[in-house]
């Protein structure tokens, strides 16, 4: 149970998203844990995009599993090319490939922990791993999950997204949204006879920019919450007033502020002349106490792998499955933990520590003995 061979063989396959394909890697993951007594559920949410549940039931009907979580779909390889193979390559301390950092690695050591456990001891507390598609595209693999209602409850939650080893207890939520203004075409020498879409866009921007917009005070760990307008398309030709125009918005929320009262608040902004044409990813933020006795736990089990600030929980900028899956799973507490690096995500080259694929393994084996029970 080699976590760096089974993190190589998960970067072979070839899951790219788009189109994804997880299939045959989840078929991977779903025969090693079968093996090791596991019980497995796979659903498909289109053909060939699977996500499964892997189960373990505790001694202690009573007491709620903990879940571990990791995604299979990768980001594209990007326009550059590689210099090692993005299908997996080692050199010295580091496993190249897509998916290395993020985060089929943290998936290998989660295998790699939940067999361990599972080999050396009868746990009290049951554990699952929830194992998905489509993360990449805006978790939809995890909220297909989430609609069949096949979730009870969990204890704990552990994401397996790279965080260099590091405990964090809290990310951003993103907010996603298309605003479309319009107006009257006609012809550029007359300005007056037409009504401007562009120009009620910028107006909308420029009001934006000047509101404050999240009267709220900044999160410890995450900092302020953003609004940033990404792109702006208006008009067809240089001659005429143009008719339509389209913008994007790119909001980060913070622990505590609902989406659909963002919304609002951005409807109040904008006024009558803009309407809200789609949203197009809607991913709650995360958060959890860091004093919560599941990341207390987690933090403990760090000191034998890090030094104090090594387990001083932090928050990262990117979001996450447990936008879905810690309200799927009635809130429960929940860390981000994983061997990857986040600067290496979607980079050209990617790659993983393969001292860190080890640490992973050994410390998430080391959490379920702990929360679990023996």
């Amino acid at each position: 149970m080699n976590p760096i061979e089974i993190a190589s063989d998960l970067i072979r396959f070839k899951t790219v998203n788009p189109p994804g394909d997880e299939q045959a890697a989840a078929l991977y993951v779903a025969e090693f844990l079968e093996k090791h007594g596991f019980s497995i559920e796979r659903h498909d949410f289109a053909p060939g995009r699977s996500s499964l549940i892997a189960t373990f039931a505790g001694t202690d009907a009573d007491l709620a599993p903990l879940v571990f979580t990791g995604h299979l779909d990768t980001v594209p390889l990007g326009a550059a090319s590689w210099s090692f193979d993005p299908y997996g390559e080692i050199r010295g301390d580091r496993l190249y490939g897509r998916g290395s950092s993020d985060m089929k690695a943290a998936v290998a050591a989660m295998l790699v922990a939940a067999a361990t456990a599972r080999a050396r001891h009868l746990l009290k507390r049951g554990l699952s791993l929830v194992i998905t598609a489509a993360e990449e595209t805006g978790s939809a693999g995890a909220r297909h999950l989430a609609g069949l209602g096949v979730f009870g409850g969990a204890s704990g939650l552990l994401v397996g997204e790279p965080t260099n080893n590091r405990l964090a207890v809290a990310h951003k939520g993103a907010l996603h949204l298309r605003y479309r203004t319009r107006g009257t075409t006609a012809h550029g020498s007359m300005p007056h006879l037409g009504i401007n879409a562009v120009t009620k866009a910028i107006t909308a921007i420029a009001a934006l920019e000047g509101n404050n917009l999240f009267a709220q005070p900044p999160h410890t760990l995450l900092g302020k919450p953003t609004a940033t307008v990404t792109s702006i398309h208006g008009g067809e030709n240089v001659n005429s007033v143009p008719d339509a125009c389209t913008f994007t918005l790119d909001v980060r929320t913070l622990p505590g502020m609902d989406h659909e009262s963002t919304r609002a608040s951005l409807q109040q902004v904008f006024g009558t002349d803009v309407e809200l044409d789609a949203c197009l990813a809607d991913m709650p933020p995360v958060g959890t106490n860091p004093d919560d006795p599941f990341v207390r736990c987690v933090a403990d089990v760090l000191l034998s792998y890090t030094s104090d600030s090594g387990a001083e929980p932090i928050g990262v900028s990117y979001f996450t499955d447990a936008s879905v899956l810690q309200p799927a799973y009635g809130g429960c507490p929940t860390v981000i933990l994983g061997p990857g690096e986040a600067g290496q995500a979607h980079q050209t080259d990617e790659y993983c520590l393969i001292t860190n694929i080890e640490i992973a393994a050994e410390i998430y084996s080391q959490v379920v003995c702990e929360w679990c029970g023996t």
